[in-house]
């Protein structure tokens, strides 16, 4: 469950959320879209042109883009005819807060 911080105004993940969506960056095809992403900033990127950057067939890309946008990484949206893909940054923060958490307690 991931519940929203009323002082932070972001993300609080628990293991479960933070295990899915490491799960879905563990796999090296969607790490390569989350970077192509992350490196287009927060206009994110038309799915054909990341399909053709990483030459791969639509299905396949879908397949990656679906695991990513289930795990809250990614969001999609249309403009016309186009779909694009942003990365959820705020999300991807929590991931990172979560991770170091609790960071050099023990020293």
């Amino acid at each position: 469950m991931i519940e929203i911080s009323s002082t932070t105004n972001h993300y609080e993940m628990n293991l479960e959320d933070t295990a899915k969506a490491l799960k879905e960056l563990g796999h090296p095809t969607r790490l390569s879209i989350f970077r192509i992403l992350v490196t287009a900033g927060h206009k994110g990127l038309p799915v054909g042109t990341l399909q053709k950057e990483l030459d791969m067939p639509g299905s396949t890309l879908s397949h990656h883009i679906s695991g990513l946008s289930s795990a809250g990484l990614i969001t999609q949206r249309r403009e016309g005819r186009t779909l694009f893909c942003t990365v959820e940054y705020e999300r991807l923060q929590s991931v990172i807060d979560f991770l170091l958490k609790e960071c050099c307690v023990n020293e």
